[in-house]
């Protein structure tokens, strides 16, 4: 494995480890989570799965649907679907629900930062896009709708499902929605900061 490519896989792989913690933490909070956790929390309850798990089997068959978009997965994409959720689940096991309401909103804003850390260490890696932003890049390419609106399309279809699967919807799904993306957005100017601080390699290589 080349020097560069691991330079490139150790912030990807932090960055998958990250968003786990980030949605275990969301999970405890109990406020409302992102529609894909809100279709994969939904998806493990009837599957009799945890969340993590859940988004796992959701991966693999999402990828399914690459097939008749022509999208090509990369070791980013097998990475995610293969990192993510476990990290996820391993983070559950040593994380207690809290009660007091200040502490979850807590858990839910640094959940959102967490999310917001681990998309600016791995979107920049250029090493495959996750298994459900590809289905947004494919129909953007196959059928020409814009960015904004394939996602649009993909996300409000997986909260609907998740919610009438069981899945946990609240204030907290709204304050995602909202946050989110500016939040990432910060991050993304701070990631060479980032990737130096948590990973130690040089601003020079990236």
């Amino acid at each position: 494995m080349s020097d560069l490519l691991l330079k490139r896989l150790t912030p990807l792989l932090i960055g998958f480890v990250i968003w786990g913690l980030a949605v275990a933490l969301q999970v405890r909070a109990d406020l409302g989570l992102s529609p894909w956790d809100v279709f994969h929390q939904g998806l493990g309850n009837h599957l009799g799965i945890g969340i993590g798990w859940a988004g796992v089997v959701t991966s693999v068959g999402v990828l399914l649907l690459w097939i008749p978009l022509r999208m090509k997965p990369g070791i980013g994409t097998v990475l995610n679907a293969l990192v993510i959720g476990p990290s996820a689940e391993f983070f559950l096991t040593i994380l207690d629900a809290p009660e007091n309401i200040v502490v979850r909103w807590a858990y839910m804003l640094g959940g959102i930062l967490l999310m917001s850390i681990g998309s600016a260490l791995y979107l920049p890696a250029r090493l495959g896009t996750g298994p459900r932003d590809g289905v947004m890049v494919g129909l953007n390419k196959k059928f020409e709708f814009s960015i904004r609106l394939s996602r649009t399309i993909v996300e409000v279809l997986a909260l609907i499902t998740g919610y009438l699967l069981g899945g946990t919807v609240g204030l907290g799904t709204l304050v995602i929605a909202l946050g989110l993306g500016p939040t990432v957005q910060t991050c993304l100017h701070a990631r060479r900061w980032l990737v130096e601080r948590l990973t130690g390699v040089p601003q020079s290589v990236l």
